[in-house]
């Protein structure tokens, strides 16, 4: 689908109120053009709806006018810098990025994980950062949202129900 229609459905879904359907969208958008950072700019404001702070700061990593409070919490939720490399998902050398700005961030954030690591990494090879990533467990987690929490307890009660239904058709066959 063309990026100006996804746009236009984006729009349309923000209108709607179909906020988890847009970030899906501004997602896949960010995955196919990741230096187009107006997509970048947009998925953030997303995410502000959510109140994710974290996650609105990784968005809005390589703007200048990023909120510092945003930026450090999705340094604090990514804490290392390989860690932060992969949740940027960057693509490319860094001279793709559109102003100086971005381009100093990911230089920065590179040449961290760099030293960090004891040698060269680079954006199109994760393997070249996965060292970095691989003594520190898991991903970083998110934390729990009230929607998230009511999902897993409407989805906990259908299964319940769909299996006392079971159990009384089962106990009905044998009467």
């Amino acid at each position: 689908m063309p990026l100006r229609e996804t746009l236009a459905r984006v729009d349309a879904d923000l209108a709607a109120g179909r906020i988890p359907l847009a970030r899906q969208r501004l997602r896949g958008l960010v995955s196919s053009f990741p230096d187009d950072l107006t997509l970048r700019r947009r998925l953030a404001g997303v995410y502000r709806l959510y109140g994710d702070a974290a996650e609105a700061g990784r968005w809005m990593y390589l703007e200048e006018d990023r909120d510092a409070g945003e930026s450090a919490a999705f340094e604090d939720r990514y804490g290392s810098p390989g860690w932060r490399m992969k949740a940027l998902a960057w693509h490319g050398p860094e001279a793709k990025a559109a102003t100086a700005f971005a381009t100093g961030q990911l230089v920065a954030l590179r040449t961290a994980c760099a030293e960090e690591l004891g040698h060269p990494v680079d954006w199109d090879n994760p393997a070249s950062y996965r060292d970095g990533l691989e003594g520190e467990g898991e991903a970083p987690s998110r934390p729990r949202t009230v929607g998230g929490v009511l999902a897993s307890t409407g989805c906990l009660v259908a299964a319940l129900g769909s299996l006392a239904i079971w159990v009384n058709g089962l106990m009905a066959l044998f009467d």
